[in-house]
């Protein structure tokens, strides 16, 4: 087999479709510097904002299917296809799976001045003046966003979503008080909660997470929104077509970085639970989010602007 004794000769892109700074943004990097070190090529990560992450997922849908381009993937690839009635690209068929790298919860956070100390509160101000409020979010049918939706359809409140090209920007409003809330990912501002720039409300997950510094945070359930469930997940995708010998052993160099003290270490303090599995069960985990949100979707009326 010398063709996949030569994979990989040249480096290796993972496309990013957020800005910089986010929590997507850190998993992909982080992961990185494992995976080239077992690779034995730099791997490089590639920024590529906008769309709702819909134009970095193209330039990889595009892209030939050698397994040198992939793409950092979140809750929004399996929601695009729900809310974004012309993708460039036929969701179904461009892409194949690599490895779920984990799941992690969102979290309600609010900046240290602000005078919300409670979900309730929020409630409570949100139905006082419709409208008014704001949550920010890291891209239209991100994780942030459908939290942030599924929050006001459960609530029967009317916040106004303010959509960004990625975490690091939102959060950045977040903080200089542009936006009241946001249901940021884990990952993306458990740096922010442990320096106190930012108080956390609630998690998003159906459990509190494990993580030290959310341990204590309540569920948004258990603050009194019932049946209130929207974690998010990272994942590896190449473009369809790509051996299957090639998806394995970017699979294998995914799962030693993944697992890794230095992956580990960087990621379970923000709560993300590493999963690391085959191709298959990523496959079948997606297509369970593609129908499970579709149905939130189309309940709450969730669009894109």
């Amino acid at each position: 087999m010398p063709a996949l004794a030569a994979f990989p000769d040249k480096p290796v892109r993972i496309v990013v479709p957020f800005a910089p700074g986010g929590g997507t943004d850190l998993v992909a990097r982080t992961m990185g510097i494992v995976m080239a070190q077992d690779l034995g090529q730099p791997v490089i990560i590639e920024n590529k904002p906008g769309g709702g992450t819909i134009i970095g997922t193209d330039a990889v849908a595009k892209s030939p299917p050698d397994g040198y381009t992939l793409v950092m993937a979140t809750l929004a690839h399996a929601v695009n296809p729900s809310i974004q009635p012309k993708l460039p690209y036929v969701h179904e068929k461009a892409f194949a799976a690599v490895m779920l790298v984990g799941r992690s919860p969102n979290v309600l956070v609010v900046r240290t001045e602000s005078p919300f100390k409670s979900v309730q509160e929020i409630i409570a101000a949100a139905k006082a003046k419709p409208g008014q409020l704001s949550f920010a979010s890291q891209g239209a049918g991100t994780s942030a966003h459908l939290a942030g939706e599924l929050f006001k359809n459960l609530t029967n409140t009317d916040i106004t979503h303010i959509p960004y090209r990625g975490a690091g920007p939102a959060i950045t409003d977040l903080l200089g008080g542009q936006v009241d809330i946001m249901f940021a990912t884990a990952a993306a501002v458990g740096t922010f909660v442990e320096s106190g720039k930012l108080r956390a409300l609630a998690v998003t997950t159906a459990d509190r997470s494990p993580a030290a510094h959310l341990a204590k945070v309540p569920t948004v359930a258990e603050s009194g929104v019932p049946g209130f469930v929207a974690d998010s997940w990272y994942g590896l995708f190449v473009p369809a077509g790509t051996p299957s010998a090639v998806i394995a052993r970017l699979n294998a160099a995914a799962k030693i970085a993944a697992q890794s003290d230095a992956f580990r270490k960087r990621v379970e303090s923000e709560g993300l639970v590493i999963s690391a599995g085959t191709p298959e069960e990523f496959d079948r985990y997606v297509k369970a989010e593609e129908v499970r949100w579709r149905k939130v979707v189309k309940a709450a009326n969730i669009t894109t602007d």
